[in-house]
């Protein structure tokens, strides 16, 4: 049995390994598309629509869509990701896959740094481990999509909760940098937002639930405001651009209003059809903050008067979301269904078998298992699939970790329950050590 505890070593061959699947699926999926000629993007849709604006930020051209343009239907975080490699490499899209390999492996260095900071560093070894030799993650990973760049931004947002959080359990002389964490997780949480609109309420959750459930004093509240504020700050820049756009605050995108008719309007299947768009003409007569709003009120007139429809449709969408295997027929093979399905149902379970062990260690679980249950939520609304669902996997395998590790006769089980460096006050703090 591997000793973990030398837990440093183990890191650099898990990085190494993440590194080496992440190159060879980038370098494999470019040679399959190079056999079709005039095919760049495996799944094209949202990836073309990605890199025509990466492309419009790296030579200088406005930010927008289509005609009549859509100057605020994304969100700038991946397509400026995308432009900056643009910058550096060209417009040759296997530098970008390559670059895309490196965000995967970071990410599978950030769930250790989660995994070290809830638990221990063995625990995080553990889930990086898992999340290096993940088949969906690195399948995912070379696509022109947002969903690898999200789950470490993230990632990163959740790393800068758990640090105040351990702070919190320190004497006052570390008061200072738990201001400067509290800034910084608002900070990422805006960073993440920017790259997927629907972490937003993050931030304003976390910073309630640390007053509420920590520091439920002033103390905590001038800590969960200052959250708050690094959150405003993050997005100003973007808000900022689309009020002169506009003349309306925008934080996010125009695209929520189609996307929730999307998933919720007489043709909604649980999977997205976005042809309505053209067909409508919607676009053709309204400016892009009305259509907006159009769709958004569109949408919820038609679940008002047919609730049941509604509920069918949630369960057709949470079918989709928890799917252990890709929703496209296209991908629907034995030789990816079967590693797909087994490798979700054992991360699954010994996720279970984590949060059952961690059960009384209310951050532990809601940093870790949180996630996936709040875009469940949301995708019960909007269109249901794992695209949705595979970045809220990597902070889960923290508890797919503890799963494991309670399995693995080399750890002593009281050791599961962290240590008091690492999580344990997690757990249960309370404001007598504010």
């Amino acid at each position: 049995m591997p000793d973990f505890n030398c837990w440093k070593r183990w890191l650099l061959i898990v990085m190494t390994v993440a590194l080496f699947l992440r190159v060879g699926a980038a370098a494999v999926l470019q040679f399959q598309l190079d056999k079709q000629p005039g095919r760049q993007f495996l799944i094209a849709g949202d990836a073309t629509g990605y890199w025509t604006l990466g492309e419009q930020l790296a030579n200088g051209k406005p930010f927008e869509l289509y005609v009549p343009p859509r100057r605020i239907m994304r969100t700038p975080g991946f397509p400026w990701v995308l432009s900056l490699g643009m910058r550096m490499f060209g417009d040759d899209i296997i530098y970008i896959r390559l670059m895309l390999a490196l965000v995967g492996t970071a990410a599978c260095g950030l769930v250790f740094w989660l995994g070290k900071e809830l638990v221990d560093p063995e625990t995080g070894v553990i889930a990086a481990g898992v999340a290096a030799v993940s088949p969906a993650f690195v399948g995912f990973t070379p696509l022109v999509l947002s969903e690898t760049l999200f789950a470490a931004t993230m990632l990163l947002s959740l790393i800068a909760v758990a640090k105040l959080l351990n702070l919190n359990q320190q004497n006052q002389q570390a008061s200072r940098q738990r201001y400067i964490w509290a800034f910084l997780a608002g900070v990422l949480v805006g960073i993440a937002t920017l790259v997927r609109p629907s972490w937003l309420l993050v931030g304003p959750g976390c910073a309630f639930l640390y007053w509420a459930v920590t520091q439920r004093n002033r103390h905590g509240l001038c800590l969960a405001a200052i959250l708050c504020f690094g959150l405003a700050v993050s997005l100003t820049p973007w808000t900022i651009r689309n009020y002169r756009l506009t003349g309306h605050i925008v934080p996010t995108t125009l695209w929520v209003g189609p996307s929730l008719y999307d998933g919720m309007s007489p043709q909604a299947t649980g999977d997205s059809d976005m042809a309505f768009v053209e067909r409508d003409g919607v676009y053709q007569r309204m400016s892009e903050f009305d259509a907006d709003r159009y769709y958004r009120d569109a949408a919820w007139k038609y679940a008002a008067a047919h609730p049941g429809r509604i509920v069918q449709l949630a369960g057709i969408k949470l079918a989709r979301y928890w799917s252990p295997w890709p929703n496209a027929a296209q991908f629907r093979n034995w030789y990816l269904m079967i590693p797909l399905t087994l490798f979700f149902t054992v991360i699954m379970l010994a996720a279970i078998r984590g949060g059952w062990l961690s059960w009384d260690r209310f951050w532990l679980c809601l940093l870790t298992a949180g996630p996936i249950v709040y875009f469940a939520c949301i995708h019960a609304l909007f269109i249901g699939s794992i695209r949705y669902r595979l970045p809220a996997e990597y902070p889960m395998l923290v508890l797919t970790a503890i799963g494991i590790r309670s399995f693995l006769p080399t750890f002593n089980k009281t050791n599961l329950h962290g240590t008091q460096d690492s999580a344990e006050p997690l757990g249960g703090e309370s404001s007598s050590h504010s």
